[in-house]
């Protein structure tokens, strides 16, 4: 077979390229197989590609760096002008806050004072109602403040002045808020729940303010009427006591009488504070009035020296169980066992203490203002003289000694030395009992 028959059978041959390196003597030679052009090529096109992706990115990479710094340069600049607006707005409210403060605090200074003003008050009163003898009076009227300074429905009270406040801080920042006309109920510590719904900050501390300093001044008024009863009160018990004391011979002065002697002048009305002292001074003198009344009565011979035992005889002219004529009774007698307890009629000092003639066993008391008193017939003495005793003391033990026809007691009072019917002390001593406890 020729050569061409056989390029037509199978196809042409490939041609091979060599590659022949000569180098002096020596020579080399490579063949170059189709796949390593084919390599090459490809190689060379990937090259190209990067480099060329390579050069692009470095061009637009300042680009892109450019824009983004631009960018962030703008919403610097945006969030430095949108700080300059929020601390100027800042600065306004601070500003507005410190005019407030200042304002509310002018406020609480002066409702600090109303309260100062009304705690020394009520200070004066409880100094005045300490006084001995005074706790029978009714001062439960009297207004005592309570904690809770500025609670609305309530009566302000005369708290600290860090608890108050901390309550007007509360009030003041409290965010108004209008009740559903199905749901709301009023607030149980106030009356914020019906405030306006778009209150401001001054108004609410207007209204809060306004709240409160009516409450004080209702302490205020009323404490002044509380005391102004009181002081009645005062001089109408003084009064009644008097009145029996001098229903028995005592002369009992009147030191308001004194008070109000020789005074005069053009009427000119005095604020709430000088009415208050004014006030102050007439309940101190009628509780002078009183506790002298009563110092008074306590001493006299008011008392029953034989409580619950029986009158045997009066005062007065009777016949005589010895000589069977008419004779005076300078006294009362009481049925009595012997050894039973004899007690003093009032406070004061013995001046007799022993036997004496027809009154037996004798005890005298000497109790001021020339009033004098007897327990005769006594069958022990308990007591000496000079000493002093006090109302219901124990003096003796009734018996039937001297002039006397069986145990009982013979009692007597005297005023300077002239006998005085002792019913009409025992009965006062009974009214007065009842006024004073």
């Amino acid at each position: 077979m020729t050569k061409k028959t056989q390029d037509r059978v199978f196809g042409r041959r490939s041609q091979q390229h060599i590659l022949i390196l000569a180098s002096g003597d020596k020579v080399r030679h490579m063949t170059v197989r189709p796949w390593m052009t084919v390599a090459a090529a490809g190689f060379a096109g990937l090259f190209t590609v990067g480099y060329i992706a390579a050069t692009s990115y470095l061009v637009l990479r300042d680009n892109l760096i450019g824009a983004t710094m631009a960018r962030q340069a703008r919403m610097q600049h945006d969030y430095e002008d949108r700080i300059s607006a929020l601390r100027s707005q800042l600065d306004r409210v601070t500003s507005r806050q410190l005019l407030d403060q200042q304002v509310v605090e002018e406020k609480v200074d002066k409702l600090l004072e109303q309260q100062m003003a009304l705690s020394l008050r009520q200070g004066k009163i409880g100094s005045l109602l300490e006084k001995p003898g005074d706790s029978q009076l009714t001062t439960g009227a009297i207004p005592v403040p309570e904690a809770k300074p500025l609670a609305f429905g309530k009566q302000a009270s005369l708290a600290p002045k860090q608890d108050s406040l901390k309550a007007l801080e509360a009030l003041l920042a409290s965010p108004s808020a209008k009740p559903s006309p199905k749901t709301s109920r009023p607030a149980a510590s106030g009356v914020a729940a019906y405030a306006p719904t778009h209150e401001s900050a001054s108004d609410r501390a207007d209204r809060v303010f306004g709240t409160v300093t009516r409450s004080l001044k209702s302490i205020e008024v009323e404490q002044l009427a509380h005391i102004q009863g009181l002081a009645k009160d005062a001089s109408g018990q003084a009064d009644a006591i008097a009145g029996i004391l001098r229903g028995t011979g005592v002369d009992v002065p009147d030191t308001r009488l004194a008070a109000n002697s020789a005074v005069g002048g053009p009427f000119i009305a005095a604020d709430s504070a000088e009415a208050f002292d004014v006030s102050l001074n007439v309940l101190d003198t009628a509780l002078s009035q009183l506790e002298a009344v009563r110092e008074t009565a306590r001493k006299l011979p008011y008392g029953n020296p034989a409580p619950g035992r029986e009158i045997t005889s009066r005062f007065g002219t009777r016949i005589d169980p010895f000589f069977n004529r008419p004779a005076l009774h300078a006294g009362i007698d009481f049925r009595s066992e012997i050894g039973a307890a004899v007690r003093a009629s009032g406070t004061g000092r013995v001046i007799t203490a022993g036997y004496s003639g027809g009154y037996g066993n004798m005890v005298e008391i000497d109790h001021g203002q020339g009033i004098t008193s007897r327990y005769g017939h006594l069958s022990r003495i308990s007591v000496s003289e000079g000493q002093t005793v006090s109302t219901g003391q124990k003096i003796g033990e009734a018996g039937n000694t001297g002039r006397s026809t069986g145990p009982h007691l013979h009692y007597e009072v005297r005023r300077n030395g002239t006998a005085v019917d002792p019913m009409r002390f025992v009965n006062a001593g009974i009214k007065l009992n009842t006024i004073m406890n």
